[in-house]
């Protein structure tokens, strides 16, 4: 059966959908069956996988809202051999029509049992608001991967997720707990950097991941062409740190120590360690 991991953060521009893109074409490289699902209105996770929102037949708002087969709304990834749940503009009136309607929170949890047992990995992109589509994801997942800056306001923002998480989990959710704190747009120059990342260890131990994303211009480039950035640059320092990241999560679930694995994938010290900021 699938793993189902939400990718979450309430502040917008920390790299959530970054993330749950460049994480899903890694473990796909890695063999692994993956499913994204774009919860986002903005539909960026759809753009980014090279999947064009404004073509699509049906889109996750017709999962949601009109109950129509996932199977139906699943398409392929044209580049990273995973498969897409995509989303548009249309997803926004998603809230409103499903006002009213019994168990609204769990129709995602609802749609996406029909095809847990095709896949490895269940990724869901996360709007940056604490919402019914929110809602949806958390009911869904079995865990959570917190996407953030090490920055003064991140650790705010985390405190309410944090909160939120508790909540569903102590409501509807006994399973969802926090996969785990993905330090992202990193820079260990910063001083507030460290401080932060010494202070999310302090307080959450274990649950830090070692892999750090690094501020990276390929990173940034990479949407515009519609392309995870191992198919945009795969020497990048982006995409190397990705791969490093699908490596820990993956040693995990096979309850592995995390260190460096025997297939060569990158860890945190060599990415950091690697010469320029902009590969």
């Amino acid at each position: 059966m699938a793993r189902i991991i939400a990718i979450a953060n309430q502040k917008g521009g920390v790299g959530k959908t970054t993330t749950c893109v460049n994480l899903a074409a890694s473990l796909a490289a890695a063999k692994k069956r993956v499913l994204l699902v774009d919860l986002d209105p903005q539909g960026n996770a759809t753009m980014g996988s090279g999947v064009d929102k404004h073509e699509i037949g049906y889109s996750v708002y017709d999962l949601l809202v009109h109950g129509t087969p996932v199977l139906n709304v699943m398409v392929g990834a044209p580049e990273g051999d995973f498969s897409v749940i995509p989303a548009n503009g249309d997803l926004t009136a998603a809230e409103v029509e499903l006002v009213g309607v019994d168990g609204r929170e769990r129709r995602l949890q609802d749609a996406l049992a029909e095809v847990e047992g095709l896949f490895d990995y269940i990724l869901i992109d996360c709007p940056p608001s604490l919402n019914l589509l929110t809602l949806n994801a958390l009911v869904a997942a079995q865990g959570v991967i917190i996407a953030m800056q090490c920055e003064y306001y991140a650790l705010e923002g985390l405190s309410a997720l944090l909160d939120t998480i508790s909540k569903v989990a102590g409501a509807v959710n006994p399973g969802l707990g926090v996969e785990g704190i993905l330090r992202t747009m990193y820079d260990p120059r910063n001083s507030l950097t460290n401080d932060v990342s010494s202070q999310l260890h302090q307080h959450f131990a274990g649950k830090v991941y070692r892999t750090v994303i690094p501020r990276n211009v390929r990173l940034a480039e990479a949407p515009s062409h519609g392309l995870p950035v191992m198919y945009y640059d795969r020497y990048s320092r982006g995409s190397k740190a990705y791969m490093a990241l699908a490596g820990e999560i993956m040693r995990r679930d096979e309850g592995a120590p995390s260190s460096v694995s025997a297939d060569g994938i990158v860890t945190p010290t060599l990415i950091m360690a690697a010469d320029g900021d902009s590969q």
